[in-house]
């Protein structure tokens, strides 16, 4: 195992709870995917914030933030079965890492959590 990339963000809820509110905002950062899912939760500033940060982190993995063509929606969130929140790898993501880290197997970690006024995101890239 050799870990090629990490990236933390952490945010404050109540600016995402201010942006969210703008429809353009919602769409130009998220999937449909995370649009839909959103649906399912009451707090729907925490969920969009928690994902605001993953997508900051794995950015920061990648060691080129929001450049190079990255953009937000080129990064989704999903969750399995259990919950837990992963990487949905799209091709693009594919090409960035293995542009930029080199490697042409990985796997992808993230954690998310929040609190009432902060939402936290880490991510590593692992070479396999």
């Amino acid at each position: 195992m050799k870990i090629v990339g990490i990236g933390v963000d952490i945010i404050n809820n109540k600016r995402i709870q201010l942006s969210i509110k703008n429809k353009n905002f919602i769409n130009r950062i998220f999937g449909k995917n995370e649009i839909l899912a959103s649906k399912k939760f009451k707090n729907k500033a925490n969920f969009f914030s928690k994902r605001f940060a993953a997508k900051e982190a794995l950015a920061k993995a990648l060691g080129i933030g929001f450049r190079e063509n990255l953009n937000f929606k080129d990064i989704q969130i999903v969750n399995n079965k259990l919950g837990k929140p992963h990487y949905s790898v799209s091709s693009k993501i594919k090409s960035l890492i293995k542009k930029k880290k080199k490697i042409k197997n990985f796997n992808l970690f993230l954690s998310i959590s929040d609190e009432k006024e902060y939402s936290v995101a880490f991510t590593m890239i692992e070479k396999i």
